[in-house]
Parts: C-alpha cells; sequence; structure tokens
C-alpha cells in the first residue's frame, strides 16, 4: 500500500526497470487542501519505488505543473511510461492550464534516461482533440474537454506505436458519448489522431483506458463515474474482450468489475499473474486517497475480469 500522511493520491501506473525494480507514477496533492474536490486543480505527478509492488520508497516528484504561462501550467495528470527503442523512457501525461481555466485537457510528454529526472519535450502539447471525430469544449454538452489518460503501447506487428485516451464523440446524447479516443505515432515522438477505437454506448466517460493480454485474452479495462440513466448502472470499473489488443472494443458488451472501493486500476504483471492496483477512493463516506496493495485476478470467459480468491477461501460447499 502506498498511503502519504501529508498528500492524497490517486490515479497511478507502473513501468519496470532493468534491475527488477517497479516505479510507480501518480497523482498526488496536498491534504492541507482539506476538501479533496480541489485535489484536480493542484494535482503533480509523483514517483516510488518497490521491489515487490507492495512496500514503497518514495523519491522525488517526476513531473510539477509548468511556470506560466504555459499550456500545462495548471495541473498534471494521468499518463503513462513507456520505454522506447533507443532506450530513454517516455512519460505521457495529461496537461491543463490557467488560461482554459482547466477546462481543456491535452496530452504531453516528458522523456527521462533514468526513470528518475524529467524533462518535458518541446513547449507545446504533443496530441490534442481534432474535432473531425471528437467532442471539443461544449459547456451545454460537457463540463469539459475530455482528451486525458493517454495509454501508449507498441503495435504487435512493429508498426509503430498506440495512443489510447479518454475522449468524447461529437455527437449522440450528452450524457453518453464517452468513447476510446486513439492517436498512432511511428516514434513515440509525432502523432496522428484516428478516429475512435469504440462507439457511444452509454458512458460519459471512459477514464484510464488500458489494454493487456491476460491468460490469453486481449482485454480493456476502464473506469467511469458518469453513466447515462439508460444503462440502469452504478458500477465504476469494467472489462471488455476483443480480438487483439487494437480492438475494436464493443463497449456495449463490457462487464463490470465487483470492487467498489477502488478506481482508476491499472493491470500490472505481479509473480505468474496479474493483479489489479488502483486507488482506494471511498470509505465510510470519506474520500481515502491511497493506493492499494496488489489484488490477484484471473480472466473468465464467461464472468469477465475475476479476483483469484485464496485457496482456503474457495473451499466449502
Amino acid at each position: 500500500m502506498l498511503r502519504l500522511p501529508d498528500h492524497w493520491v490517486w490515479d497511478s501506473w507502473y513501468a519496470q526497470d532493468d534491475n527488477g525494480s517497479w516505479h510507480a507514477f501518480f497523482l498526488r496533492a496536498s491534504r492541507a487542501l482539506l476538501d479533496p474536490h480541489r485535489r484536480h486543480r493542484r494535482a503533480s505527478i509523483g514517483h516510488a519505488v518497490s521491489d515487490d509492488l507492495r512496500t514503497w520508497r518514495l523519491v522525488p516528484d517526476a513531473l510539477v505543473p509548468a511556470d506560466s504561462p504555459g499550456w500545462d501550467d495548471l495541473a498534471t495528470w494521468t499518463g503513462c511510461t513507456v520505454r522506447g527503442p533507443d532506450g530513454r523512457w517516455y512519460l505521457f501525461y495529461t496537461g491543463v492550464g490557467r488560461a482554459d481555466d482547466g477546462l481543456v485537457q491535452r496530452i504531453g510528454l516528458a522523456v527521462s534516461d533514468d526513470l528518475v529526472t524529467w524533462h518535458r519535450h518541446g513547449d507545446g502539447p504533443l496530441v490534442e482533440a481534432d474535432p473531425t471525430w471528437y467532442e471539443l469544449l461544449d459547456r451545454e454538452m460537457w463540463y469539459e474537454q475530455a482528451w486525458r489518460d493517454p495509454w501508449v503501447f507498441p503495435d504487435p506487428a512493429g508498426d509503430g506505436w498506440h495512443m489510447l485516451i479518454t475522449a468524447r464523440a461529437n455527437q449522440g446524447p450528452a450524457d453518453a458519448r464517452g468513447v476510446v479516443g486513439h492517436a498512432t505515432s511511428p516514434d513515440l515522438l509525432n502523432w496522428t489522431v484516428q478516429p475512435p477505437l469504440s462507439a457511444p454506448a452509454g458512458f460519459g466517460h471512459l477514464e484510464v483506458p488500458q489494454v493487456a493480454v491476460v491468460d490469453g485474452q486481449p482485454l480493456l479495462l476502464f473506469c467511469t463515474n458518469a453513466i447515462a440513466a439508460s444503462r440502469g448502472s452504478e458500477e465504476q470499473l469494467w472489462v471488455v474482450p476483443a480480438p487483439t489488443v487494437q480492438g475494436p472494443w464493443d463497449v456495449s458488451a463490457a462487464q463490470p468489475i465487483a470492487l467498489p472501493d477502488l478506481y482508476a486500476p491499472r493491470l500490472v504483471p505481479d509473480g505468474d499473474g496479474w493483479s489489479l492496483i488502483g486507488f482506494v477512493d471511498h470509505a465510510d463516506g470519506q474520500f481515502v486517497g491511497e493506493i492499494s496493495d496488489p489484488i490477484p485476478v484471473r480472466y473468465d470467459p464467461a464472468a469477465g475480469l475475476l479476483t483469484r480468491l485464496p485457496a482456503a477461501a474457495s473451499t466449502g460447499g
């Protein structure tokens, strides 16, 4: 578990170095804000290291908001960290700026040679929403321009890289436009926005998307706190299978994951299997703001992603 006495921590993502150590990158904001709803506009990207995904050692923050004026001078939000073919580390992140009052989300990049010291790549955002397919800021339709939570992975055939993005389609009912945004790149630096990899299916947004192959099955994991009334569900965590990690994803067939206190989890290789690690959202009506221990999971075709019960708990009639 990762709990900071003076900061809330929430969305996180993970990378493993050459020595086998795990690096957690996570959003953090001071508990001195008192109201946890204020944390989003004060967020920076923290960094901790672990040998077992359970005991963490805090190291210097990876990224903080830029100096003003800058496109990301208000807050830095959720992203992912990958290693490029050049051996460098690439941290893709969401940024929001004061000029837009934090309402327009864009995706930026920082790079590192050692996973510890990070430098922004360029002075502007790397990937922005394309109105050909995606909704831009329209306060009558939604409270923000959703273009965040980049998840980057290599093309299975070796043809560059893919980026999944929390985005909204530019048509359809206001409370149901959430889609998996998509961009591609030959080199991790130059990106082309593509059509979404899913169709609207009753979600206002699909947050923190991730793909992984679990027990031989390509899966899309996402979370949401914005579900159209027509879906009639209060679940927050969802998983959906597809033939490949490139989708397309039939989000209408997504199955809920029964972990009501967890939000924004990631699938992380853990021993000989997979675990979910996310942040504890609420307990007893109060915001918690700490990162959970790994929760082992397996994929069951009939039931979706299941937590793996301890052997002793699975016995009996």
